[in-house]
């Protein structure tokens, strides 16, 4: 299957005209020829099977022969929200098995000892359009601006909000005995010096519930992939 990622293209359209990137990955690539079958997903659950027209290495024209919306939608809503790790690999890792594994937000938190203080989106946001097309995803998770933490914290969240830190204490259960499914969840994933207890206070203060993801310390990737990975279990 050849899928190709197109956000502006629009319901109900007969034709469309790939960009020159996707172009040039169609034709000069791939070598795809007149009257060969692709498909296209744009991001927001639509999925088009089209028809090559006019193979221009800049400009292809096809046209729509069938279409599908809300492809592949999920019975919930995935929001994690994670401090940026200092090698920026790992997040890259995270983003692209997140996307492949079901998500549909991310956030970049600024945390007191966050390592990193800045993360470029349009980079990561490739990342995640790449693992959408391996991954044949008709949906395409939003990335969020890295932003402070208080600020996050403190907006308003529809749905359960749970955060994840390292610290000792019996109020914190598993996610799997407070999520409820088929909803939408918000998860707080901390630095790689995890969250201060100020900040733990402030997350508890605004309506966050302290979970563990169990009994092994886990670098921040992992642990919001493992997230990531629970939620989508029990809602399977």
């Amino acid at each position: 299957m050849q899928l190709f990622y197109t956000p502006d293209i629009t319901v109900g359209a007969t034709h469309y005209m790939l960009s020159e990137e996707e172009s040039k990955h169609a034709i000069r690539v791939l070598r795809l020829q007149p009257n060969d079958t692709l498909q296209l997903v744009d991001g927001r659950g639509g999925f088009y099977t089209a028809r090559i027209v006019d193979p221009h290495p800049k400009k292809t024209l096809l046209v729509i022969e069938s279409s599908q919306q809300e492809y592949g939608k999920r019975n919930h809503y995935l929001h994690i929200a994670a401090a940026p790790t200092k090698n920026l690999d790992r997040l890259e890792w995270f983003l692209e098995k997140a996307t492949e594994i079901g998500i549909d937000e991310i956030s970049l938190i600024q945390c007191q000892r966050s390592e990193r203080k800045e993360a470029k989106t349009e980079r990561l946001d490739k990342i995640i359009t790449s693992a959408v097309k391996q991954s044949i995803k008709a949906y395409h998770p939003h990335l969020n601006s890295l932003q402070p933490f208080s600020r996050l914290v403190t907006q308003y969240h529809e749905g359960q909000k749970f955060i994840a830190h390292c610290l000792p204490g019996e109020d914190k259960v598993s996610l799997a005995s407070q999520l409820q499914l088929q909803g939408s969840s918000l998860i707080l994933i901390g630095p790689e010096g995890d969250f201060t207890e100020k900040e733990i206070a402030e997350a508890l203060e605004n309506g966050f519930k302290p979970i563990t993801l169990g009994n092994s310390r886990l670098r921040t990737e992992t642990a919001a992939l493992e997230a990531c990975f629970e939620v989508n279990f029990l809602n399977r």
